[in-house]
C-alpha cells in the first residue's frame, strides 16, 4: 500500500471473491450462479434497446423498475430501491445504521457483514451459530446496533421461519434489522409482507442467484418508506447512477416472465435434492440447506483436501479457511450434467 492511505484502511481485511478460473475449463460451482440464462425476454429486451442504453444516462430513480418490482412484491414503489446488487444495499445500510456503532451478525454467514463493519468503524460483534450451524433467534433479542443475517443463511443454508425473524424485530424495535435474502427463492419465503407491520425491517434481495443477473449487477431494498429514503440519500451523495440502463430494462423483463422463473427454480431444487441423497449416500455430510448450494464435509478428510482434489479433477468449488468450516466446503447447485461430473470426480477423491 502507499504511504499515502489512511491507517485505517491499511489494517483492513477485504472481501474476498470466489475464484474466477481464467485458461482453464472447470465445472463451475463456487459462486453460487444459475446455470440457466436469464428470461428469454431479458436478451430480446436488451437487443433493441443496448446501444441507446449505453449512450444515455439511465433513469437514476429507476423508476419503472421499481414500479415492476412494487407490483411483483405487493408494495409501492417508495417502498423499493434498485441498487447496483445487493452489496451496494448492504453498504448503504451499513453506513447509515452501523458506523460507529454495534452491528450484530452470524459468525458463519456472508464474509462481507465483517468487511464493511470494519471498513466503516462499527464494532463488529459476530453470534455464534449453534453446534447444528443455525442461526438461534434467541441470541439476537435486545440489542444495542444494527441486526444483520442472511435468510437462508449462507454458507450453511439454515433458514429461519417469520416467526422467529418476527420476535428478533418485535425485540429491537430501536434497532433496524436487516434480512439478506440472497437464496429466499429456492425455498423460504419471504420476509417482505413483514415491513408493513415493522418500520425497523430491512429486505435486502439480489437479482445474481435465481435471475441469473450477476453480470448486470442488480439489487433491492424493501423496507417502509423512511428507510429506503435514508438509502436513497447515501446513494444519491455516492452515485445515483449505480444502477444502468441495461441492468433496469433487463430487471423489468425478468419480473414479466414468472413462469420461465418458477421453472429454473424448481429446476435447481430438484437437482439439489438429487445431489443430497448421492452424497448421503456416499457418506458425505451435508448440511440442510433452503439454497441453491450445500455445504459439505467428508468424514476424516479436511475441506482443503477436498477443495484441492476437486480442483486437480477440474471441478471448482469454495472451501472457507476458518476455525468452524474447515470440515466443509461449498458446493453450487449446478445443471444436472455438472452436478454429475462434481458426484464423479468427488467419489475419486474420496477413493
Amino acid at each position: 500500500m502507499s504511504r499515502f492511505v489512511d491507517a485505517h484502511l491499511g489494517r483492513l481485511t477485504p472481501y474476498v471473491p470466489g475464484e474466477q478460473p481464467q485458461g482453464r475449463t472447470f465445472v463451475k460451482l463456487n459462486t453460487n450462479e444459475s446455470p440457466y440464462p436469464p428470461a428469454p425476454g431479458v436478451a430480446a429486451a436488451l437487443n433493441r434497446e443496448r446501444i441507446e442504453a449505453m449512450r444515455l444516462y439511465a433513469d437514476p430513480n429507476c423508476t419503472k423498475l421499481r414500479q415492476a418490482a412494487a407490483d411483483y412484491h405487493g408494495l409501492s414503489p417508495d417502498q423499493v430501491l434498485a441498487v447496483n446488487g445487493s452489496d451496494e444495499a448492504l453498504y448503504f445500510a451499513f453506513l447509515a445504521y452501523a458506523s460507529n456503532r454495534n452491528v450484530y451478525y452470524p459468525d458463519v454467514t456472508y464474509g462481507f457483514y465483517k468487511v464493511y463493519a470494519s471498513l466503516l468503524g462499527a464494532k463488529g460483534i459476530a453470534v455464534p451459530l449453534n453446534n447444528d450451524y443455525e442461526i438461534d433467534w434467541k441470541d439476537y433479542f435486545g440489542k444495542d446496533g444494527m441486526i444483520v443475517f442472511a435468510n437462508p443463511n449462507a454458507p450453511t443454508g439454515h433458514y429461519l421461519t417469520h416467526a422467529d425473524i418476527k420476535r428478533i424485530v418485535m425485540s429491537n424495535p430501536d434497532q433496524v434489522v436487516l434480512v439478506d435474502e440472497a437464496y429466499i427463492d429456492y425455498g423460504g419465503a419471504s420476509v417482505i409482507p413483514l415491513i408493513k407491520q415493522f418500520d425497523n425491517l430491512l429486505v435486502v434481495q439480489t437479482f445474481s442467484k435465481s435471475r441469473a443477473l450477476a453480470g448486470l449487477r442488480l439489487g433491492f431494498a424493501f423496507a417502509q418508506k423512511a428507510l429506503i429514503d435514508d438509502l436513497t440519500r447515501i446513494r444519491d451523495a455516492i452515485n445515483p447512477y449505480s444502477v444502468n440502463g441495461l441492468a433496469q430494462t433487463a430487471g423489468i423483463k425478468s419480473f414479466e416472465d414468472r413462469r420461465y422463473f418458477g421453472e429454473c427454480v424448481s429446476a435447481i431444487v430438484k437437482t439439489r435434492a438429487r445431489t443430497t441423497q448421492a452424497l448421503e449416500a456416499m457418506g458425505v455430510t451435508v448440511l440442510p440447506s433452503l439454497t441453491n448450494f450445500l455445504m459439505m464435509a467428508v468424514p476424516n478428510m479436511p475441506g482443503e483436501k477436498v477443495y484441492k482434489g476437486l480442483f486437480e479433477r477440474g471441478v471448482l468449488v469454495r472451501y472457507f479457511d476458518a476455525p468452524r468450516t474447515h470440515a466443509y466446503v461449498r458446493v453450487t447447485i449446478g445443471s444436472d450434467p455438472e452436478m454429475d461430473a462434481f458426484l464423479d470426480a468427488l467419489k475419486e477423491v474420496i477413493a
